[in-house]
């Protein structure tokens, strides 16, 4: 019936995929390279615990993204380099992330992803790059309920405006 009837990894990827793909792989990388400095200026042992899945994560999509790229001849980006463990008291206190700006940016980057995974999802034509994106999906949620959880419990959530209801006067 065609090209795209056989084995999805058969299947040649859309200049979409090819660029989604590459694009989540890199920003993966970049994010491992973030959050290994933001290990360095955690204190908080709950928040350095999500850091470390998030990086974990991160190298996971790196290495599934990487190889899927390889495997249909695209050069994946290039890696950064490792970050060095740093002494949180080495850090001056005016140079410091604060562990409530940290779970800030964790908790937007992880919305951000679920997003593009969810755009990668809905343009794929290759089952396996929608079902490798889905994954990604669902262990950014649980992460995501994880860092909400957290922000709550250490009064780091800092909530837009609230609706309050209030009594009518009759």
């Amino acid at each position: 019936m065609g090209i795209l009837s056989d084995n999805p990894k058969d299947e040649p990827m859309h200049y979409g995929e090819i660029f989604s793909v590459w694009q989540a792989s890199t920003i993966a990388k970049g994010m491992v390279s973030g959050y290994q400095a933001f290990l360095n200026h955690a204190g908080d042992k709950d928040l350095k615990k999500i850091l470390n899945d998030l990086i974990d994560q991160a190298k996971q999509e790196i290495k599934e993204c990487d190889t899927l790229l390889t495997d249909n001849g695209i050069a994946p980006s290039p890696a950064l380099p490792e970050r060095p463990q740093v002494n949180l008291e080495d850090i001056p206190v005016g140079a410091r992330f604060t562990d409530p700006e940290i779970a800030a940016k964790i908790a937007a980057d992880t919305s951000l992803g679920l997003v593009a995974c969810s755009q990668v999802m809905g343009q794929s034509i290759r089952v396996d790059i929608g079902a490798l994106f889905a994954k990604y999906h669902l262990a950014k949620t649980a992460i995501g309920v994880r860092i909400l959880e957290m922000t709550k419990e250490k009064g780091w959530l800092v909530p837009p405006p609230l609706q309050v209801k209030r009594i009518e006067e009759n």
